[in-house]
């Protein structure tokens, strides 16, 4: 099988102005297309170690897959949870979750805004399901891989790499993490949550 890059579901500058069309462009038509690309090409690599019973490497293409995979799910994820319209707070379920959770949105946008702000590197801010566990948890994930939880299904990523954001905000990483949260998209989050839980 063989994973291709979707267009943005909006034009390059909706998300104007707390993220330039500049920046748009460059992440999802050269950075996204590079993760898909990665990872067409590691699963090419391993089908052929496979054809050849020669599993010398591996390790290494295993690794490709996990780096490019996650980050294309990860961007996939990212686009559509972003709206020229996003912004405010959810409802329904998934806001009483959160609530019940983090004991009120407040507390909610101050944990995930810190645990994004805090990401060493490169990496995201994660809002997950836990299936097993059956909660919401707020994760760190170093690269696209990294410090994940078993289990943990992505409702919210904020991409936190410099690619995200540096052209628009530099090394300001709190101020784009701050107006990523006028983007977010709450009813598509909600439709992720809905999916994998009893909410």
């Amino acid at each position: 099988m063989e994973y291709k890059l979707a267009p943005l579901p909006y034009a390059y500058e909706a998300l104007e102005p707390h993220i330039d069309a500049q920046t748009m462009h460059l992440h999802h038509d050269i950075h996204h297309l590079g993760y898909v690309n990665g990872l067409n090409n590691a699963l090419q690599k391993l089908e052929q170690a496979r054809q050849a019973n020669d599993f010398a490497l591996a390790k290494h293409w295993e690794r490709e897959v996990a780096f490019h995979g996650s980050g294309h799910v990860l961007h996939e994820i990212f686009w559509t949870i972003m709206s020229p319209n996003g912004g405010g707070e959810p409802s329904g379920a998934l806001g009483t979750a959160i609530k019940e959770t983090f004991g009120s949105f407040d507390q909610f946008k101050n944990h995930l805004t810190a645990a994004t702000n805090q990401v060493e590197g490169s990496g995201w801010g994660i809002l997950a399901y836990n299936l097993q566990l059956g909660a919401l948890q707020i994760l760190q994930a170093e690269k696209h891989q990294d410090l994940t939880v078993w289990g943990a299904y992505p409702l919210l990523v904020i991409d936190v790499w410099e690619h995200a954001y540096y052209l628009k905000y530099q090394n300001k990483r709190p101020d784009y993490v701050k107006a990523f949260f006028n983007v977010i998209n709450w009813n598509e989050v909600a439709s992720r949550y809905a999916k994998v839980s009893k909410g």
